[in-house]
């Protein structure tokens, strides 16, 4: 197997990841093309499992689950346990109401004419979630969108509570222009810190706040323990309510705003998710 180095050096726009791939998927001299980040971990046999899974020759393009690993600080664990108990699970949603009509990032594979059939990346690098667009478009044009089965590790580091915040409001921000009506959909997604606010005002209340707290709990041991094997939430699963009531609130922020700050560059997400470098 031949390896190579391409220095792609500093990108000119703010989606520097879609101008690395557009100059990467000129040099790939073959039809599968396998992207991921540099924060993933995988296991040796990825590329045979997404090989066979492309046997399937209805199948365009292949998305990884992913289970979230966090570093030292507690902004990191929260996230972690976030994206372990409410990511995957509305991912699941999803692909049981509409199909798989979109792509997550971290690791994906695409066939190289599904790619070419929406423009490459040179129309993906105006998009913030150029990983969502991707498989938006796949679906759209009538390739078959696949999640893996195969799930693999999202290192997320130990950023403190307002380097945390940002990006996650850049996320929350993204989401809402991408999928709208996924957008306010997430509300059911946090039953539990309504529940908390119902009973600070009617502790009559409290038989509603112990089902939804068992709910939730269900919930995420649907995903976190018995999916992801995820043992951050089986071990400080006390974390699940602050988690809950943060994620609200970054929910709640990223209805107000469009402007994010995405390396070092401050730009406006306009409502079709493509960026406008703000001058």
């Amino acid at each position: 197997m031949k390896a190579r180095l391409i220095i792609i050096g500093e990108s000119p726009i703010p989606n520097g990841k879609a101008y690395s791939l557009n100059r990467l998927v000129r040099e790939a001299s073959h039809d599968l093309l396998v992207m991921s980040d540099s924060d993933i971990r995988v296991k040796s046999c990825l590329l045979s499992h997404l090989a066979q899974e492309f046997q399937q020759k209805r199948i365009g393009l292949i998305t990884c689950p992913y289970l979230a690993v966090p570093g030292q600080s507690i902004w990191s664990r929260l996230e972690a346990i976030g994206m372990n108990t409410e990511l995957l699970g509305g991912v699941l949603v999803a692909r049981m109401i509409e199909g798989m009509r979109f792509a997550l990032g971290c690791t994906l594979a695409v066939r190289r004419n599904v790619l070419d059939d929406m423009g490459g990346f040179s129309y993906l690098q105006d998009f913030l979630a150029e990983d969502f667009v991707i498989g938006q478009r796949a679906a759209e044009l009538g390739h078959g969108v696949l999640l893996s089965s195969c799930v693999i590790e999202h290192r997320i580091g130990s950023q403190g509570l307002l380097a945390n915040l940002g990006h996650r409001l850049r996320w929350a921000r993204s989401t809402r222009r991408s999928r709208p009506a996924g957008y306010w959909g997430q509300i059911f997604t946090y039953p539990l810190p309504w529940a908390l606010l119902l009973w600070a005002t009617s502790p009559m209340a409290w038989p509603l706040v112990l089902l939804t707290l068992l709910l939730r709990s269900a919930a995420a041991a649907a995903t976190a323990n018995y999916v992801l094997r995820d043992p951050v939430t089986r071990r400080q699963w006390w974390l699940l309510p602050l988690q809950d009531v943060l994620g609200l609130l970054v929910w709640i922020s990223g209805f107000v705003g469009d402007t994010i700050v995405w390396r070092d560059r401050k730009c406006t997400v306009l409502r079709d998710g493509r960026l406008h470098v703000n001058s």
